[in-house]
Parts: C-alpha cells; sequence; structure tokens
C-alpha cells in the first residue's frame, strides 16, 4: 500500500536552490517566465502521475499506467528502495516529438507521505531503442551511463527546522542514475540491492549516501549475467565499467 504523496514546495529544476543541483547535460540557467510556467505544469501532473507509478513499482508491476498513452508520456523506468524511503522515474514527454523532453523526478518518503524532490530535465526524448550486445552498435560496455540528478534529503532537511550553522553538509544525499544495459545482463546490484532489468534494458536507478558537499556517492554498480557470474562493474566515480576499460586495454 502506498502512502500519501504530496510535492516538495520547491522545484528541482530550481538549480540555485536548496534542493540540491543537476547533473552535466540539464538546465541550469535562471528559467524565464514560460520555463516556470512550464514547470508549474509539470508539478501538476507529477502529482497526478507519480503516486500511481509509485504504487505500480512497489507491487512489482510495470511502471506505465494503464490509462496514460504512451505517445504523450512514456514512464521508461521507475526505482523504489523502501528501506532507504527513496525513489527515482524516468519519464519522456510527447516522445519521438519536436518538443519532446526527459524528466528524472526523485521522490522521498518524509513520515507518511511520498514527496516529490524535483530532479533534472533535458530536452532529448529519445527512447529505449532494442537492447544490443556489449561490443555492438549502441551499446559499447555492459553498463553506460547517460545522465542523473541529485537532491539533499528532504525528509533529514524536515527533521531538523533549525539547523546548525554549517550542518547543511550533514544532510543525506538522495541521488539517480539512468543506465544502458547490454542484453548479456541478467540484473543489477547497487550496493546490496539488487535491481531487475527491464526488457528494453533502460532503467534508472536511485541511492542514498552521505552528503560530500557537491554531492553524493553512488554505491558500487555490478552487472550480473543469468548463470550468477559477474559482467562488468562502474565504481562510484566512474564513468565507464569495467567491461569497456579492459577492452580499452586490449585485456
Amino acid at each position: 500500500m502506498v502512502r500519501g504523496f504530496r510535492h516538495c514546495r520547491r522545484h528541482g529544476f530550481d538549480a540555485a536552490g536548496a534542493i540540491g543541483f543537476v547533473l552535466p547535460g540539464y538546465r541550469t540557467n535562471v528559467p524565464t517566465s514560460a520555463e516556470l510556467r512550464r514547470m508549474r505544469r509539470i508539478q501538476r501532473w507529477m502529482g497526478i502521475i507519480l503516486p500511481m507509478v509509485v504504487r505500480r513499482v512497489i507491487n512489482g508491476r510495470e511502471p506505465q499506467p494503464g490509462w496514460l498513452p504512451r505517445r504523450w508520456l512514456t514512464v521508461v523506468s521507475g526505482d523504489i528502495d523502501l528501506d532507504a524511503g527513496i525513489g527515482a522515474v524516468w519519464l519522456v514527454w510527447r516522445p519521438k516529438a519536436a518538443k519532446a523532453e526527459t524528466h528524472d523526478a526523485l521522490m522521498e518518503l518524509c513520515g507518511e507521505e511520498w514527496q516529490y524532490m524535483g530532479g533534472g530535465s533535458s530536452s532529448d526524448g529519445d527512447l529505449p531503442v532494442g537492447r544490443p550486445s556489449a561490443g555492438q552498435p549502441g551499446q559499447v560496455g555492459m553498463i553506460e551511463l547517460s545522465g542523473g540528478a541529485g537532491a539533499l534529503s528532504r525528509a533529514y532537511r524536515l527533521g531538523h527546522p533549525h539547523p546548525r550553522p554549517h550542518s547543511i553538509g550533514t544532510a543525506p544525499w538522495v541521488g539517480s542514475d539512468k543506465l544502458q544495459v547490454a542484453a548479456e545482463v541478467d540484473h543489477l546490484l547497487l550496493g546490496e540491492r539488487r535491481v531487475e532489468v527491464p526488457a528494453h534494458g533502460s532503467l534508472i536507478l536511485v541511492w542514498k549516501s552521505p552528503s560530500t558537499g557537491r554531492g553524493g556517492v553512488r554505491p558500487v554498480i555490478v552487472a550480473v549475467g543469468r548463470d550468477g557470474s559477474e559482467l562488468s562493474r562502474l565504481g562510484p566515480h566512474d564513468s565507464m565499467d569495467s567491461y569497456t576499460w579492459a577492452q580499452l586495454s586490449g585485456q
């Protein structure tokens, strides 16, 4: 059963806001009035769509609501870590259209309510097309990064309404990463948590770590084959997985 859901007061697209920052490739300029209207419209729709997606992911179902036309909005992937009380959803508005946009929505369980923390946005609207094997066109490694977002924990800040000076860095960091996974991979290990890979191979992962003052530290991501063997791994600060490094070094 999914608990209540509401917005945080500030939106994650506000790059200068208290929630956090968005990673390279996302908008960081001061938004125009038109962009502000777009952000408010997105917030309204997030309030409708995200509770349904959270419920479906927690229940182990496909994240796309049946009533929602994919040509209008496609839910590519959703990930919920109930133990950490965090979640992330990867959505594409108007996929393949001239004004298509990709959004990463971060969520956190604050008390009894799931709250929308904001996230990241980019102007591309590409959807996963096929799932090649590693080393084939369109898939260099076993695990490929394609962007992410992050924010300081909203739940922590709500529990510490009067923080001491210079204590903002003690708030945990909630981060997300989007991945494209090769056909050989059966599932991923994010730290000790097992994450299933969808048939199209594109997914978003959510994680929490102590804040470094400039973000967080992503857990190690391990790609596991169908026989249970480790195929590759991606370290906390790596941009390429171990399989790709091995291929480049001729091993």
